[in-house]
């Protein structure tokens, strides 16, 4: 039996071990879905089950309520895996963040056990990463220094099927990009007016978010493949009878990388201020920082080693990082355009035919799998100087 062969039979005695712990904290986080910086039943599961495993718990982890931080090993390189369990409001768990944090307990529990007893240097890290879903949580956990001293952090994320009906099947993506995305919240004064009697003196901001809708919706013919633009109405009135003084819109912008994003934010706000201009309204369109997500740019050493492994368990991942991005964003984009840290968010097929963020998907409570190849993943890239 060659030593990766014994590593992974190490490593896969030690997940079977926990399978039952694993299963009841990917349940309870799936129950009980919480949204952006509440996820405060998620963070008393996970920090109750790995203190009842004898780590030691910082709860409450850099300011943040919801987040906590557990660490093991000493000396060498640290690598971090990335717990997400926050869910969406009217969809739970649509995006699978249960199984996300359950992959990344087990491959934690997994490594620190290995490292252990075979004396392996190294240090390993599992960071609570709250308010994916348009919080910024890792945003605000990069400032905040918890990324600070890492060499590496790995995410792996569930997907619907990646392989075309009749194709030979692909169980996932180790070199996924994503797009970057800005958030945009767009707010029209006008001048209210009974819509029956005296219309005339009203300025209708109901009016100005239509012309700027239906602008957007024609500025989509002209954007690039690789570029996305939706968004909601918020607030468009009160009364049928009286014209609108206040509106409100809030949109994603989505592109390839940050500069296209700033290229097509300036095309936008246009649609906006020529909806002003049309209704005799006023505008003001406003961008959070915190709410902007990179581009997630995956480490290619990092994903060529998962896929290697993979391999070993039969499994066909895709390593092309040549691939355009998908349109999907995540805040763990931050990380990756770091000159200092290294990243790769693994996706990973959860064999279901649906896409993510459906009702569909929000029923299911797959089983996590796979957590030797991250593993191995950190025991290759503690032995490179450079990952």
């Amino acid at each position: 039996m060659s030593s990766n062969e014994q590593l992974y039979e190490k490593i896969s005695k030690s997940v079977a071990q926990h399978e039952q712990d694993l299963a009841d904290i990917c349940k309870k986080i799936h129950e009980n879905p919480e949204f952006n910086y509440k996820e405060f039943k998620a963070h008393d599961n996970i920090c109750d089950l790995m203190h009842r495993l004898g780590y030691n718990v910082k709860r409450s982890a850099y300011g943040i309520q919801t987040s906590f931080e557990v660490e093991s090993g000493q000396n060498g390189k640290l690598i971090v895996f990335n717990a997400e369990y926050d869910a969406l409001p009217g969809l739970g768990h649509a995006c699978g963040h249960n199984l996300i944090a359950t992959s990344s307990i087990a491959a934690f529990i997994a490594t620190a056990e290995t490292i252990r007893s075979l004396n392996i240097p190294g240090r390993v890290r599992l960071l609570g990463t709250p308010a994916e879903e348009g919080g910024g949580g890792k945003v605000h956990l990069i400032k905040a220094g918890a990324y600070e001293g890492v060499d590496a952090c790995l995410m792996a994320h569930p997907t619907g099927k990646l392989s075309p009906q009749g194709e030979k099947n692909i169980d996932g993506v180790s070199a996924a990009r994503s797009s970057a995305r800005r958030q945009m919240k767009v707010a029209f004064t006008g001048q209210n007016a009974h819509a029956g009697n005296t219309p005339w003196h009203g300025k209708n901001a109901l009016d100005a978010v239509v012309s700027s809708y239906v602008n957007i919706s024609l500025l989509r013919q002209q954007i690039q493949p690789t570029e996305r633009i939706h968004g909601v109405i918020r607030n468009g009135g009160t009364e049928p009878n009286i014209i609108p003084d206040s509106t409100n819109l809030e949109y994603y912008l989505r592109a390839a990388g940050a500069d296209q994003i700033k290229e097509l934010t300036g095309r936008v706000e246009a649609c906006f201020k020529a909806g002003a201009i049309a209704t005799g309204c006023e505008v003001k369109c406003s961008c959070e920082s915190d709410q902007d997500y990179m581009e997630l740019r995956p480490n290619l050493s990092m994903s060529n080693e998962f896929t290697k492994h993979m391999q070993a368990f039969g499994r066909d991942y895709i390593g092309d990082a040549n691939q355009p991005p998908m349109g999907a964003s995540t805040d763990m984009g931050k990380s990756t355009t770091s000159s200092t840290l290294s990243s790769t968010n693994i996706l990973r097929q959860r064999h279901i035919l649906r896409p993510r963020h459906s009702s569909h998907v929000r029923r299911r409570n797959t089983r996590p799998y796979d957590s030797a190849p991250y593993t191995q993943v950190c025991r290759s890239s503690w032995n490179k100087r450079s990952v």
